[in-house]
């Protein structure tokens, strides 16, 4: 019994499934048994049972446990079908053949019926099944169609109706065929024997008014919106109070139409009217008298039979013996220099605008669009003499005065103010240091502020106030436009005043009979003339390079013994202020401008050693006022960014990161940070998360001052010295030599 038992109990060693089917059912309060087709305990079939598959089963790819709505969703099988129809009742047809098109959706199986619709055949046509699962004809009713029943060349009742499959497309015959389905040839349709003799009638007969058709359609799609200009004139010179008129012709070459518009000059005493000639097809030859509507028709009416009693019988002339042919205008009649025809009116082409001569070059190859002059040239207007200024107001006041009979205030160039205006931290203002160029000895040692606003070319001076000097600050001279020494007063023409290349550093301004040099200027004012060299020719240094050489060769020479001297160990630097009083002292026809433009281009200033530990100290105290503390945040951004784990990442990289999580450092500071802790091209990063941590490494306290002598050390805090640097001169005379050799201090100018 215990052996009996457990070999009993083996097949159940691993099973998972124990569920039971529903085998039986209430139907109106009486029992039945429903399960006839229902597998046994965990889906296991009983015992010669055999469940057939509602639906069809497809080949799964490897790896591809998708369902089959989801795999074969929008594909769908096409068979093309027929079946035949028999007519009862009718007397010229017995039967009817059908065409039909078979779509089997694969994801559920469902099939649809359509037939194509066909012009005038006078039977319902479309959709003759809708898409759903059809069941198999009996006995098999209670099965569906599935994708292994179809096949070409074969018959399928669909709903006791019986269809031909006669071929499918290439994706049915493909998927059929990797399913191993072995496809049979494919056959032919049986022709309908009505609907040949309706097709044989309908070819042999003949329309009373047979239809012509014209395909404008390749004409205006390829065309539309392209017109062609034309300027042209028509001399009407002969007729009363006739005068030449000119006109405009557009040529439309999406239907060859010609329209003509009228160039109404200003007092000429014409009405504008809308349009010269309307849009239409103008003919070559014209008319003597315009046709009356209907005496010219498209086509031609035989009369074959005329009788009082009988009336009259007309027919269609299919040889248009009698038809009118005109010849219009076309774009290959139209050329430069040509004449139109405008119903009995000469027109000349005189020109064509840029669109109408690209056209005619590619499609004709005509090159020559010389226009025709047919009018003289316009005689010069007579001068206007300005009277002499009064000196009464501004002269620009007193010339607007005298250009109408109501004075209208100046205009100003409104673009040059919006350029040049004001705009964030770009001023657009140039400062000059100045001092004042006379023999007393009080105002000799006055400081002024020259300033040149570039929005409106005016110009204001201002003092600043000096202890103990014995001269009150403030505004010198109010802001405005200055004319230049040396005018007469009283003339026609407007005074000339300074503009922005009149100053630069060594100039000598009379503003207002006094005299100013101007000494210095702001790195502002440096930057922006030379960032627009093209406009400063005092800051070009392509212009200050061409004048060192073309000086004279003894010059050359002393310059070569004054390098020689002062660079005996043959570095290649010398101090600016030496080689500033070289070129002041020769003479070579530099002002201080150029001069101190050649220092801050070819000038390299020593920058101060600057402590770690006192960066660091101002770094914590930024990130501590800031209550900066995602400190460890930043961290595990750099170990996630360091995929070797080597605790180092590139300056790019640092920066990225500090950027992204907006350290509250200023710029110079950071970068000054970066390269303490940089080896090579790489950064510790452990090393210098530390060396800002305020919360874990606090540094001691730094003062206000120092944080200010810091920030104004580091390199790009503050603009260059010229006068506390070294002049690169080898670099110089590469660039005034042109060639990229090594050069020794012997080297020629």
């Amino acid at each position: 019994k215990g052996l009996k038992h457990f070999l009993s109990s083996v097949p159940q060693l691993g099973k998972e499934r124990f569920h039971k089917s529903q085998h039986f059912g209430c139907s109106n309060g009486v029992p039945l048994f429903v399960g006839s087709a229902k597998p046994g305990i965990g889906g296991e079939l009983l015992a010669g049972q055999e469940i057939k598959p509602k639906y069809s089963v497809y080949p799964r790819g490897q790896g591809s446990y998708v369902p089959s709505w989801v795999a074969f969703d929008k594909q769908v099988l096409c068979f093309e079908a027929y079946f035949q129809e028999a007519v009862p009742q009718a007397r010229d047809e017995t039967y009817r053949i059908r065409k039909c098109k078979i779509y089997f959706y694969l994801e559920d199986d469902t099939i649809q019926v359509v037939e194509p619709e066909y012009k005038n055949s006078g039977i319902p046509q479309g959709t003759l099944i809708c898409r759903q699962r059809i069941p198999l004809p009996p006995p098999d009713d209670d099965q569906f169609y599935n994708i292994f029943h179809f096949n070409l060349n074969q018959q399928m009742v669909l709903y006791s109706r019986t269809f031909t499959v006669t071929d499918c497309d290439s994706f049915t015959r493909n998927f059929l065929t990797e399913l191993g389905v072995r496809l049979n040839d494919r056959a032919a349709v049986p022709a309908d024997p009505y609907s040949n003799l309706r097709e044989q009638i309908e070819k042999s007969m003949k329309p009373l008014r047979p239809y012509e058709r014209r395909d404008t359609l390749k004409q205006f799609l390829d065309h539309d919106r392209k017109v062609l200009r034309f300027y042209c004139f028509w001399d009407d010179k002969d007729s009363v109070f006739g005068d030449p008129r000119e006109l405009v012709l557009h040529y439309f070459l999406a239907d060859d139409t010609i329209e003509i518009r009228e160039v109404i000059s200003p007092n000429s005493g014409r009405d504008n009217v809308p349009k010269f000639l309307h849009r239409s097809k103008l003919p070559k030859c014209a008319l003597a008298r315009m046709k009356q509507p209907g005496e010219i028709a498209d086509r031609t009416l035989l009369n074959v039979f005329s009788s009082t009693s009988k009336g009259e019988r007309y027919i269609l002339d299919s040889l248009k013996t009698g038809a009118v042919r005109e010849e219009f205008y076309k774009d290959s009649h139209l050329t430069v220099g040509g004449e139109v025809n405008v119903w009995g009116r000469k027109v000349i082409i005189t020109d064509c605008d840029d669109f109408t001569k690209d056209y005619y070059h590619s499609k004709y190859g005509i090159e020559d669009f010389t226009p025709v002059q047919y009018k003289a040239p316009p005689t010069p207007k007579p001068l206007r003499p300005v009277p002499p200024y009064n000196g009464f107001g501004s002269e620009v006041d007193s010339l607007s005065s005298c250009q109408g009979l109501l004075p209208k205030p100046p205009q100003k160039d409104f673009r040059k103010f919006m350029e040049k205006d004001r705009c964030g931290l770009n001023s657009n203002v140039l400062n000059f240091h100045a001092k004042m160029v006379t023999n007393d000895p009080v105002d000799r040692d006055r400081v002024f502020i020259i300033s040149f606003y570039l929005c409106d070319d005016s110009i204001s001076v201002f003092e600043p106030p000096q202890r103990n000097s014995g001269v009150l600050g403030g505004k010198f001279l109010e802001r405005g436009r200055v004319k230049k020494p040396g005018q007469d007063l009283f003339k026609s023409e407007v005074s000339e005043c300074f503009t922005a290349q009149d100053l630069y550093v060594g100039a000598t301004l009379c503003l207002n009979n006094k005299h100013f040099q101007l000494l210095d200027a702001d790195e502002y004012t440096f930057n922006y003339m030379e960032q627009h060299a093209e406009e400063f020719p005092k800051a070009n240094v392509g212009n200050i390079l061409s004048k060192l050489r073309s000086i004279p060769e003894e010059k050359q020479s002393e310059i070569r013994k004054f390098l020689a001297l002062s660079d005996p160990s043959n570095t290649g630097f010398i101090p600016y202020e030496s080689f500033r009083a070289l070129l002041m002292g020769l003479d070579c026809g530099l002002s201080e401008h150029e001069v101190l433009v050649l220092g801050r281009c070819f000038s390299e200033r020593e920058q101060p050693e600057v402590d770690a530990g006192l960066m660091l100290a101002v770094a914590q105290d930024f990130l501590k006022k800031k209550h900066f503390e995602e400190l460890p945040d930043m961290a595990r951004a750099f170990a996630h960014h360091d995929r070797h784990k080597t605790g180092r990442l590139s300056t790019k990289e640092t920066r990225t990161i500090c950027q992204a999580f907006r350290l509250p450092l200023p710029e110079n500071l950071l970068g000054g940070l970066l390269s303490k802790f940089t080896d090579g091209d790489e950064i510790d990063y452990h090393a210098f998360l530390a060396g800002i941590n305020w919360v874990e490494h606090p540094a001691p306290p730094v003062m206000p001052e120092d944080t200010l002598k810091l920030l104004f050390a580091l390199p790009g805090s503050k603009p260059k010295l010229v006068s506390q640097s070294l002049l690169n001169y080898s670099v110089l005379l590469k660039k005034l030599q042109g060639k990229p050799q090594v050069l020794c201090i012997s080297c020629t100018f």
